[in-house]
């Protein structure tokens, strides 16, 4: 379950931080200005957890003077504040913060805010070491003392577990201790406190029953307890952390400065120092560092980031490019458009920032839950106390012994189980599968969906360029062609290489490649030339020479110095099981449309080599996005599947994503789901599993509705002892951890044997046990 306030350790050790780093001009040097007067200052706030603590937050910041906006990103875990001018001091933002126990630091004055995250990671683990350690030592002593052991030696079983168990919940308990402190402190109540006060109790009552010979002690309700509710924490932290990854792997992208041109000298000058106008010079291998417009140079340009195709494209004067293009092979000298704030980069940054802000409205119902549960089971346990002590006549110890089992019936370990657990049986089974999880609400997301999205280039295509055609009229055409291709590393070379056939090779005198146009040479005493058909074109014979036509009818071209054209026409090989994938995900109700940034003509071929009605082509990031709002608004909830940079805000906008293990590290990490293998047929299998795990969540749910409806009353009656509901509640963990395991079971996408795609796949038995998941 997740917590509620943060610890009172990191609460103090950042409050310090704040006192000596951020105070005056330092905290206001962070904020950025708008052009509307407004300055915004964003804090990283590790210690956010959950709805609650957003709500605390946000009610406390808004009622401050000069405060127009407040937000908190809890993916992220960081604060958007808007004031209402560059005069009103954020220093009142950050004492409350740090008054809340909450404590912030502004992301611009370093990384003291991703230190206290791995501080506060680490030491969740360590907790989680120790508990489950001391857990399986206490459970080992508890069975002895159950099995019937004489009072001798059950009193040295107590006692031994005495020295296990507290020191072991002092240590690991402390994230629930001190939570529930600083909530105490700020006049709150929030799911540590009784937790924490179960605890407590019940090593209190078992110390004093195991000093006084007592027969019952509760050492191992207690431990495992703690140990048990660490692992939903862990859990969550850890893929809180991977999520907010995303931003951080396209920010990695954006250069720290660049070259600028004055008349004969070359400087740097930080990236923030560049302004529209400015000439800079970008060596080949570097990426933009704004959007910019070609001056001068001849290059090739990798720009898979705005388009999603990995086919350099030739620099030209005039061209407009945007930042993080990649110069692939020449200098280039360009006039920057555009600031680094403004630039197209940032816009994407921007973009999955709020894709990744609006996840945020998904709030688990175990959150939710959270504002309730801690006020009942105090009232519960608080009446059955008194009520027990009226009843029984002033005897506190009897009325204590049933408010502490009341504590610990109601402990609400099976109801945090209920969703982790699925998703750790989740997350392996798809592992088996080759495709990882990096976010476990994302398979409640998931078996919501109705419609998917899917990338073409890299996602339904391998991207890799195959020989579809050639006119070449000759062997010895075919040989200077397959010879000159082999001279070049570019993608249609390569793939005129691999499809031709082969044969005895030509000498090659005076070779070179020309960045942008093909590759030259002699063969023979003869000029020939492999490439773009414009540039190929220039040594082949006229028309009105009666030689042939000088036009090619392919992508790529050859010809011999006046002879005539030979053209390749190049297309895309469809991945592995797309077909299979497409046709799955039909036969589910499951409407498929493809959203890509290349050429109508091969996006058309795709679509219907695959059997896909719907499809829109040059397609850019910000057309992506709308079109997922546009389905979005419309009721439907998306799964967007893609590989490219520029598919990253689109992973981030859909509901759910995914994305191969091939695509582009920004992709990888906006994903949801990567899949390490080639198939496609991943898409519809992980679909299967998730609506499956959607169906365990729910009965976990119900079996641990069940357990409270039966356990809380029988406790409150007094028919429950300490030890008989440490019992019930691990037994009700085990039926819920035992239930959740099922979704192990099944057929599944791993070692399954490759199979062709095609537009109408065969139905294998394979197919037909995802089939059958998938109707699930």
């Amino acid at each position: 379950m997740s917590c509620c306030s943060p610890s009172l350790e990191l609460a103090e050790s950042d409050d310090r931080a704040i006192t000596t780093d951020v105070r005056g001009e330092a905290l206001r040097h962070a904020g950025r200005l708008a052009e509307d007067g407004t300055a915004t200052y964003v804090f990283s706030v590790p210690s956010v957890h959950c709805g609650a603590c957003i709500a605390a937050i946000e009610g406390a910041l808004r009622p401050l003077d000069g405060v127009v906006s407040v937000r908190v990103n809890l993916t992220l875990r960081r604060l958007t504040v808007v004031l209402a001018s560059a005069d009103v001091s954020p220093l009142p933002i950050a004492a409350t913060l740090a008054r809340l126990g909450y404590p912030g630091t502004p992301v611009d004055l370093g990384d003291l805010g991703d230190l206290a995250r791995q501080k506060e990671s680490a030491k969740l683990l360590t907790a989680l070491g120790i508990a489950g350690f001391a857990a399986a030592n206490v459970m080992l002593l508890s069975v002895s003392v159950w099995s019937g052991a004489d009072a001798a030696t059950r009193d040295l079983f107590h006692l031994i577990s005495a020295l296990i168990a507290v020191p072991a919940v002092a240590v690991a308990g402390q994230v629930f201790f001190r939570s529930a402190f600083a909530a105490l402190r700020a006049g709150q109540l929030n799911m540590d406190v009784p937790i924490a006060l179960a605890l407590a109790l019940s090593l209190v009552m078992s110390l004093a029953e195991s000093l006084t010979g007592g027969a019952e002690a509760y050492f191992d309700a207690a431990v495992t307890l703690t140990f048990f509710l660490l692992v939903g924490r862990y859990l969550d932290q850890l893929m809180r952390e991977r999520a907010r990854s995303a931003v951080l792997g396209i920010a990695r992208l954006a250069a720290r400065g660049a070259i600028r041109v004055e008349g004969a000298e070359q400087f740097y000058v930080p990236i923030d120092e560049v302004r529209p106008g400015m000439r800079l010079r970008v060596p080949a291998g570097d990426r933009m560092p704004v959007d910019a417009r070609i001056l001068e140079g001849s290059s090739e340009l990798d720009r898979s980031l705005v388009t999603g195709e990995s086919e350099p494209v030739l620099a030209a004067a005039g061209m407009r490019v945007e930042a993080g293009v990649l110069n692939l092979s020449g200098p280039l000298e360009v006039e920057a458009l555009s600031a680094a704030g403004d630039s197209f980069l940032a816009e994407i940054m921007a973009m999955m920032e709020a894709a990744e802000q609006g996840r945020g409205a998904y709030v688990r119902v175990a959150d939710r839950a959270a504002r309730l549960y801690a006020p009942v089971v105090h009232l519960v346990a608080a009446a059955a106390f008194l009520g027990w002590l009226i009843a029984s006549g002033g005897d506190w110890y009897h009325a204590l012994t049933i408010a502490i089992a009341v504590l610990i019936v109601t402990c609400p370990c099976a109801l945090g189980l209920a969703v982790p657990v699925v998703h750790v049986v989740g997350a392996a089974r798809l592992f088996d599968a080759g495709i990882l999880m990096k976010d476990g609400s994302a398979l409640e997301r998931l078996a919501e969906i109705d419609t998917v999205v899917f990338d073409k280039t890299g996602t339904l295509t391998t991207g890799t360029p195959r020989l579809a055609a050639t006119d070449l009229r000759d062997g010895a055409e075919s040989d200077a062609a397959r010879a000159l291709a082999a001279r070049s590393s570019h993608p249609a070379s390569l793939a005129i290489r691999d499809g031709l056939p082969g044969g005895a090779e030509p000498l090659l005198e005076a070779v070179r490649e020309v960045p942008g146009f093909g590759v030259e040479a002699r063969i023979g005493g003869r000029n020939a030339r492999l490439g773009r058909p414009a540039w190929v074109a220039e040594i082949a014979a006229r028309p009105d020479a009666g030689a042939g036509s000088a036009t090619s009818s392919g992508s790529v071209a050859f010809a011999f110095e006046g002879g005539q054209i030979a053209g390749f026409t190049l297309d895309e090989q469809l991945r592995e099981g797309a077909a299979n994938a497409v046709a799955t995900l039909a036969e589910a109700h499951l409407p498929v449309e493809i959203l890509s940034g290349d050429g109508r003509a091969p996006v058309a071929r795709a679509a219907a080599a695959l059997g896909i009605d719907r499809f829109s082509s040059e397609r850019t990031p910000g057309d992506k996005i709308a079109r997922i709002r546009q389905l979005q608004a419309a009721g439907h909830h998306v799964l967007m599947v893609g590989d490219g940079l520029n598919d990253a805000p689109s992973l981030a906008a859909g509901d759910v994503s995914m994305a191969p293990a091939s695509a582009c590290d920004a992709g990888r990490l906006a994903a949801d789901f990567v899949f390490t293998r080639d198939s496609l047929e991943a898409v519809p299998f992980v679909v299967a599993v998730a609506r499956r795990a959607r169906g365990l969540v729910r009965g976990n749910f119900a079996l641990a509705i069940l357990y409270n409806v039966i356990a809380v009353p029988l406790a409150v009656a007094g028919h429950v002892t300490p030890l008989v509901a440490a019992i019930a509640m691990s037994a009700s963990s085990i039926v819920v951890v035992a239930n959740s395991l099922r979704l192990s079971r099944g057929s599944k996408l791993a070692g399954r044997p490759a199979r062709a795609a095609a537009p109408t796949p065969h139905r294998s038995a394979d197919r037909q046990g995802l089939d059958v998941e998938l109707a699930a």
